[in-house]
């Protein structure tokens, strides 16, 4: 039997691990990862057939090593995986996924790990496979991944052309394993001075020692005139862009640098030396096999590791963690600084501070307050809606926003930040659409995604409150045309139409456009409950149905077109391939999926297909919330929510809440 096919073995069934580190015991992300794989974590001596489970080579993996030795068990050593969490292990930070390995450790060449075998006897040429590593380099790249993710990409690189050398964690086990030492990392500056005798050198600092937990080979003392340390927070993704070379021992970074185009110079003998991908210095002759970089990831990132989705505790995907990584690791890099919220009602300060004060407790003020704490404290400004102040980060309901009404206190299960306009004010740019403008040329793997999620959102029939409304009456046969009842001081509105800008014009305007069609006007859920103003008393003028407490999903679908000023129920009928006639200017309008009869929009170049708006509308847009775990979530996680009712229930006390805040929405004081 091969070692790849006794590889292939030890997941087929359960094992009983012996462990003797009490980090198996108290970290409870690992043992959970462990136990999803196949393993039942023990205390005592292991019997026949039994395992012994070690950290990499940690300190303490002489314990069990001895055990197994004595009892002639074999050993299964645990190390992280190559992405493993937002801030350092040593910070608290739960793992993304582990490295479970029967044959050895990846760090170490000693002995060849699973790694090694997969990399070796695998033939890693299956056409699906490789287009997932592929679009999984791609991932990581867009997404500023790496195993630690405590980095900012809004800090700006270095001038391009320079040389990076990496540093790493003193007496880190990688090094030990490969006999290098301290002269090893000598050697490593003196061939990068040597070899590219006019460029800057940059020494990059490892983040446990940027972190003060552990000491490094470099210090200021290895500076001069033309060397620096860097121990930014600058994304490694950046500083490997403007690279000329990369030199490394055994560090992490050195396969990024492959990952990002580079051939790096190795001196020690980590995973991915050997491969024909990197310059070796300190050869590893039983390595004989040439592979590609997506052949390389494809066996270190897809087929290697164990990864781990917290939302639904179970075993995932590469991609399925990558992606809840990449949520976690953009809400530190939001939140980071921390927050002052402005002259916020008091009934949305709960989910402010769950959703955003999770790094910095958010803190709350009205006024010339917010702005003096803000400067005080060195934090960024929100504000709710579409404030004018430039400095200022609006914040506002996401697409799949509850079930529930916001004006009944429901909390939100998105919102979304925009640091550059709001995406319902159409007199000026969004973030929203500049994401839109720069989505023509979407990656297959994004697009994919997108179209499921397309797929997963109407199938479920889902809208942005999901309120589960009664069945639809019979209609009446002909062509229907949805109009779609909007709040009369809807912010959209007042920022996004011109000549339609209320309902009565708009159900005037649609039954004479249209007079033999038949008109189904539906009211705005927070209209028909009473909680803001649109009514229209003489609607039944101009429409031929009124749907009143109806589904909206079940109104689309019963319908052939959608005329609306600005209506998400627009943009939710797009989803659904119905013809959608905007007589405002909604951010879905202007791509060429909308009949548009309002004044075009010169900003809005580019023509998007429907998974490009999606993309940009409920993936890139978008924060997502999981009352479930408290974490930032993908929208995947809020859709399986949301279908499957499977969230916090809202207490009687809510809906008196909500009309009191009408009642009393004059007196700002009882709710600021």
């Amino acid at each position: 039997m091969s070692a790849l096919q006794d590889l292939q073995m030890t997941d087929e069934k359960r094992s009983q691990l012996y462990v003797y580190n009490g980090g198996f015991l108290t970290e409870g992300r690992v043992r959970r990862i462990l136990d999803l794989a196949g393993y039942d974590i023990r205390l005592g001596a292991p019997g026949e057939g039994d395992l012994v489970g070690v950290w990499g080579n940690s300190p303490t993996a002489p314990r069990g090593e001895a055990v197994a030795a004595h009892k002639g068990a074999k050993i299964v050593r645990v190390e992280d995986s190559f992405l493993r969490s937002v801030k350092l292990g040593r910070d608290g930070d739960d793992p993304i996924g582990l490295n479970i390995d029967h044959h050895g450790v990846h760090f170490d060449p000693t002995t060849p790990s699973d790694l090694e075998v997969i990399l070796t006897e695998n033939p890693i040429d299956d056409t699906a496979l490789l287009n997932r590593a592929k679009a999984g380099i791609a991932l990581l790249k867009s997404n500023h991944l790496s195993k630690y993710n405590a980095f900012d990409p809004s800090i700006a690189a270095p001038d391009p052309g320079y040389v990076v050398v990496i540093d790493q964690s003193r007496k880190d086990a990688s090094i030990k394993a490969c006999g290098a030492d301290s002269n090893t990392f000598r050697e490593m500056l003196f061939y990068a001075q040597t070899e590219h005798p006019t460029a800057k050198i940059i020494i990059k600092t490892h983040p446990e020692t940027v972190a003060g937990h552990r000491d490094a080979y470099f210090t200021d003392k290895d500076t001069n005139e033309r060397i620096v340390l860097d121990t930014s927070l600058v994304s490694p993704w950046d500083l490997l862009e403007g690279a000329v070379a990369v030199y490394t021992v055994s560090s992490q970074l050195g396969f990024e640098a492959i990952l990002a185009g580079h051939k790096p110079i190795v001196f020690g003998q980590p995973f991915y030396m050997g491969w024909g991908l990197t310059d070796d210095r300190a050869p590893l002759q039983r390595r004989q096999r040439n592979l590609t970089r997506a052949q390389l990831f494809a066996g270190a990132m897809i087929l290697y590791p164990k990864w781990y989705d917290p939302f639904h505790d179970r075993l995932c995907s590469f991609e399925e963690a990558a992606t809840t990584l990449g949520g976690l690791a953009q809400a530190w890099r939001d939140d980071r600084h921390g927050w002052v919220a402005a002259d916020m009602r008091m009934w949305k300060r709960k989910p402010l501070q769950k959703i955003f004060g999770a790094e910095k407790a958010v803190i709350f003020a009205k006024g010339d307050k917010a702005r003096t704490k803000a400067n005080a404290k060195q934090r960024r400004i929100m504000a709710w809606g579409n404030t004018q102040t430039a400095d200022v980060v609006r914040v506002e309901d996401g697409f799949l926003r509850s079930r529930g009404l916001g004006a009944d206190l429901i909390s939100p299960l998105s919102l979304v930040l925009d640091d550059v306009g709001m995406y319902y004010d159409a007199t000026r740019a969004s973030r929203l659409e500049n994401l839109i403008n720069g989505s023509e040329a979407l990656d297959d793997a994004l697009r994919h995604r997108a179209a499921a999620l397309i797929d997963r959102i109407t199938d479920a029939g889902l809208s942005k409150y999901n309120l589960g409304a009664n069945t639809l009456p019979d209609l009446p046969k002909g062509r229907r045309i949805l109009v779609p009842g909007q709040v009369a001081d809807d912010a959209s509105i007042k920022w996004g139409t011109t000549d339609v800008a209320d309902n009565l014009a708009l159900l005037t305007a649609v039954r004479d456009a249209n007079p033999a069609a038949v008109v189904i006007y539906k009211p705005h859920p927070d209209v028909e409950a009473g909680l803001r103003d649109g009514a229209v008393p003489n609607a039944g003028d101009f429409a031929d149905v009124i749907l009143t407490d109806a589904d909206p999903i079940a109104a689309i679908e019963a319908v052939d077109e959608v005329w609306t000023m600005t209506s998400l129920l627009g943009f939710e009928a797009l989803l659904r391939s119905k013809q959608v006639t905007c007589l405002g200017s909604p951010f879905y309008a202007g791509w060429g999926l909308t009949d548009d009869r309002a004044l075009p929009i010169a900003r809005r170049t580019a023509r998007v297909d429907l998974p490009a708006l999606v993309y940009a509308t409920l993936i890139a847009y978008p924060r997502y919330f999981d009352p479930v775990t408290g974490l930032e979530c993908p929208v995947e996680v809020v859709v399986d929510r949301i279908e499957n009712n499977d969230l916090p229930k809202q207490g009687p006390v809510n809906r008196s809440l909500a009309k009191l805040q009408g009642l009393f929405a004059s007196y700002a004081s009882l709710w600021r």
